[in-house]
């Protein structure tokens, strides 16, 4: 610490903070429409195709900064309209035009910057040109990367409408009557501004990192364009600050520590953005595969409920998994209020019921789907339906039902759940010859255990024949049933018309 307090005493080293500072926040932000735009190779090219105007410049103007500006700022248009050309009027793949472009360009830069080092009395290094010397920045260095800076921050926020059309919506931009083209070598006026301004902070072959890697930080942490502008910003202006403080602490070339940096950062946002980071995703991946595994229990509990056989030895047999692991998702059940338990015995409630049934909906509706739409035989639905019914919401489920005219049994014959299942209606609202289906969503255990009793299964259609004091005779499948008033006065029904089942 004390190493670096002493070193940015220096005049020097304030101009070089001030410079890498500009450097990063500049290329942040520009960055943001370069890689939205896909032309990451073309600042590339861009940043290797100014050596040229390099050579030229001082051929012109001599050591000047303002030649060397003019020269590869020149430089770097007639490599955009080259690469633009080519990819428009010659069966070139697109990549292919820009490499062709800028490493001619570049060779051309490093030959001729390789002959003027041969002349008596000129000192122009190779490597300050590829890597930076921001150490070696002066006054007017530091007034022409601030120039730069001002003029493209404020060329972004007094162009960005047309900057955001043409860069998400080129299409309806040129319907508008924006000049797509205009816009697009504009861009590359500005990214030539920045790539010079930038070439004694990183160097020519760094800037590219500096323009690229904090945008996609940015890319990775929000998906709101003009969030995005300032995060690439920071990100640069941090990756800069932090990359110069390393530098002079390990006493390395600032440049690439600059650029470590900037991909540090952005590892970081790879590994923990809450969106698109990697261990966001593998957590909500963890957390969908523990929602369907209840999901699983719970269509495994329904079964086993129906059958008056709901315990947890039972259900562990039918899952078939780890003992502590099933515990802890039943607790999870519990919690969420669709299941309750008392030692070894378990009760689904009425929510876990209708959560349940509305499972053994989707799992059939699938199954008739993969049927009757795709054509598989019923021997090839059964795992592509268990798929199906965690993944797709509850309202493309329904379109699935419209489409199949709201089928009634699935392929195997078994009855499908309708969508509404809480059925206030019960069998002694009916009257002599009114038909209707048994509710999936009956009040207690009790009442389904009398159902099953007699063979009456949820689904199935019955018909009223007599209403008789001391209870009800009905029809159901061509098989005659008296059921008694005090059951009949509990038997939830859903209407035939009404509540499909």
């Amino acid at each position: 610490m004390d190493m670096l307090i002493d070193f940015f005493q220096y005049p020097f080293a304030i101009r070089a903070l001030l410079a890498s500072s500009m450097v990063g926040l500049m290329c942040g932000v520009l960055g943001t429409f370069i890689v939205l735009r896909n032309m990451a190779l073309i600042g590339d090219a861009l940043s290797h195709a100014i050596l040229p105007g390099v050579v030229v410049g001082f051929l012109v103007a001599g050591y000047s900064i303002i030649g060397f500006f003019a020269g590869s700022v020149i430089a770097g248009l007639i490599a955009a309209i080259l690469i633009t050309w080519i990819q428009r009027n010659v069966s070139t793949q697109e990549d292919a035009a820009i490499g062709i472009v800028f490493t001619s360009m570049f060779a051309l830069g490093v030959m001729g910057i390789s002959y003027l080092t041969h002349q008596q009395g000129v000192h122009l290094d190779l490597k300050d040109f590829l890597f930076g010397n921001v150490l070696g920045i002066g006054d007017q260095d530091l007034w022409l990367t601030f120039s730069v800076m001002t003029f493209t921050i404020l060329c972004v926020a007094a162009f960005y409408r047309f900057l955001f059309i043409t860069t998400f919506e080129s299409v309806v931009a040129k319907t508008l009557g924006f000049s797509v083209g205009t816009i697009h070598y504009f861009l590359m006026l500005l990214l030539s501004f920045a790539v010079v301004a930038s070439l004694q902070s990183v160097g020519v072959i760094l800037v590219v990192a500096m323009l690229i890697t904090p945008a996609s930080t940015a890319y990775l942490l929000t998906q709101r364009l003009k969030n995005m502008i300032w995060i690439s910003g920071a990100v640069g202006l941090l990756s800069a600050v932090l990359g110069l403080f390393v530098a002079v602490w390990l006493e390395t070339t600032p440049g690439p520590a600059m650029t470590v940096m900037a991909s540090l950062i952005y590892l970081l946002a790879v590994l923990f953005s809450p969106q698109k980071g990697l261990l966001s995703k593998m957590w909500r991946m963890q957390r969908k595969r523990l929602r369907i595994y209840r999901e699983d229990i719970l269509k495994q509990a329904l079964r086993l409920y129906e059958k008056q056989a709901l315990t947890f030895e039972n259900l562990l047999e039918k899952m078939d998994a780890n003992k502590a692991k099933l515990r802890w998702q039943l607790r999870k059940l519990v919690r969420m209020g669709l299941l309750q338990g008392q030692g070894n015995e378990l009760i689904l409630t009425e929510s876990g019921l209708k959560a349940g049934y509305q499972l053994v909906r989707a799992h059939r509706l699938w199954e008739t789907y993969l049927v009757e739409k795709v054509g598989l035989n019923q021997d090839q639905i059964h795992a592509e339906a268990e798929d199906l019914e965690h993944l797709l919401p509850e309202d493309f489920l329904e379109e699935v039902s419209k489409t199949l005219g709201n089928p009634a049994r699935d392929p195997h014959g078994s009855p499908i759940p309708g969508p509404e299942m809480d059925s206030t209606f019960v069998l002694t609202d009916l009257q002599v010859d009114e038909s209707a289906r048994i509710s999936f969503m009956q009040l207690d255990h009790w009442v389904r255990s009398q159902l099953w009793e007699l063979e009456l299964s949820p689904g199935e259609e019955v018909q009223v024949k007599h209403v008789l004091p001391e209870g009800i005779d009905i029809l159901a499948e061509g098989r005659a049933f008296s059921i008694p008033s005090e059951l009949a006065l509990l038997i939830k029904i859903d209407r035939v018309g009404e509540k499909r089942l």
